[in-house]
């Protein structure tokens, strides 16, 4: 059950967006650094002497970091509330950054990648940490939506303006690139050190300050033996196997089932563009009293969506990603509401809760898209490792039911 929320005044009101704002900046830099090489593969291995094997390497350090602090990360941003925390954050990703254009083989890439999972997680804990904080029960799920745009926004931007915009205006320099994009974070760190500097946001934390201290490995112990909290975490795990494995092989997939490498890369932004419009949209109209019932809806779709993706291109497969973009782009949020909404959280507990989802969810986002690559290599096609996500997907909608029941109980 949700916790009451104190009645906004009218300057609280104003404020709270301009909170959300710079949240949405932060997270917006963290899509940018995230995606910033993919489009940057080839230079950056012609220069390191890399092959793909080696960057592929590099390229999954950073999330098995991040499994291991997201908890920490959590236990931080309570401790030290999130103006400071959240700076802490961007400068680390901003350093990330820097650190791959400083690259010089392959160790030294390896490392510099490996940093955002140090500063990453504070960014993903802290924006539904200062959703709760700062937004009533019923606001909550419109500012989930409005923030969890800013890193799929920002990794559009990397993939669609490296090659076209900024590699052309550096001459062709990836190091100068990177380079910018760390500067781009930074900026965004300035803009919320002002934002934050609002005397609410240093009464907030004064308040948070005040809060009689529990131990952290106590208070974690408490959070898992809550029913709701366990069943969340597992569905995390699923939600991103779900996500990160469609995200990373879907133009493969389509590929290998017969369209040019062009057209399997338009239709597979057929998703990111409808996630965007459904974290907008969807999880604002996921109330506490329908919220379950949304979040079956989207588990359903995921799983129409698996099967769908076995189509020629044609109708079928347009709603089949469509189905896939709608899931995408509303299941991690809703699941987020459920979990901080959850009784025995609270807003004080909020950044240690979402440090335990965003820990337990990268697992799946590292399994997904190694178990498809390897299942995929072993079959020879994408119809077993298709099928393997209609189950996982069909196990989260188990996973739902057995919530519900967890939150009659609560």
């Amino acid at each position: 059950m949700a916790m009451p929320s104190a009645p906004l005044d009218r300057e609280t009101n104003s404020y709270r967006w301009a909170v959300l704002g710079g949240m949405w900046l932060l997270y917006f830099s963290f899509g940018v650094i995230v995606a910033s090489m993919a489009p940057l593969v080839r230079p950056i291995s012609v220069a390191l002497g890399l092959d793909y094997g080696d960057m592929g390497f590099v390229l999954g350090a950073w999330p098995l970091v991040y499994i291991a602090m997201a908890i920490p990360c959590g236990v931080l941003l309570d401790r030290l509330g999130p103006r400071r925390a959240l700076m802490i954050g961007v400068a680390v990703i901003a350093a990330s950054g820097a650190a791959r254009g400083l690259a010089f083989n392959h160790l030294a890439l390896l490392a510099a990648v490996a940093v955002f999972g140090l500063g990453g997680p504070i960014i993903s804990v802290g924006a539904p940490k200062l959703v709760s904080l700062w937004f009533p029960a019923s606001e909550r799920g419109l500012a989930m939506g409005i923030y969890v745009t800013g890193s799929n926004l920002g990794a559009v931007a990397a993939l669609s303006l490296t090659n076209s915009i900024m590699m052309p205006w550096a001459g062709q320099d990836w190091r100068l690139v990177l380079f910018c994009y760390a500067g781009f974070a930074l900026c965004a760190g300035a803009v919320w050190l002002v934002i934050s500097a609002h005397p609410q946001s240093r009464a907030m934390e004064r308040r948070l300050a005040a809060e009689p201290r529990r131990s952290q490995l106590k208070q974690f112990a408490a959070l898992m033996r809550l029913p709701m909290v366990r069943i969340v975490l597992l569905m995390s795990v699923g939600i991103f196997f779900f996500n990160h494995g469609l995200n990373n092989w879907l133009p493969e997939i389509l590929r290998t089932g017969g369209m040019a490498p062009a057209t399997a890369g338009f239709w597979a932004s057929v998703p990111m563009a409808v996630g965007i419009i459904a974290a907008l949209l969807i999880p604002r109209y996921a109330t506490e009293s329908r919220r379950l019932n949304v979040l079956l809806a989207l588990f359903l779709s995921a799983g129409a969506a698996t099967l769908m993706l076995r189509a020629d291109a044609g109708p079928l497969l347009a709603f089949g990603l469509t189905l896939q973009g709608i899931a995408r782009g509303a299941m991690m949020a809703v699941a987020v509401l459920v979990l901080i909404d959850s009784a025995g959280i609270g807003k004080r507990n909020a950044g240690l809760a979402g440090g335990m989802f965003f820990s337990a969810a990268e697992i799946g986002g590292v399994l997904g898209p190694l178990t498809i690559g390897f299942v995929s290599e072993a079959t020879g096609g994408f119809s077993i490792p298709l099928t393997l996500l209609t189950g996982v997907t069909a196990g989260l909608v188990l996973l739902h039911f057995w919530l519900r029941a967890a939150a009659r109980n609560s």
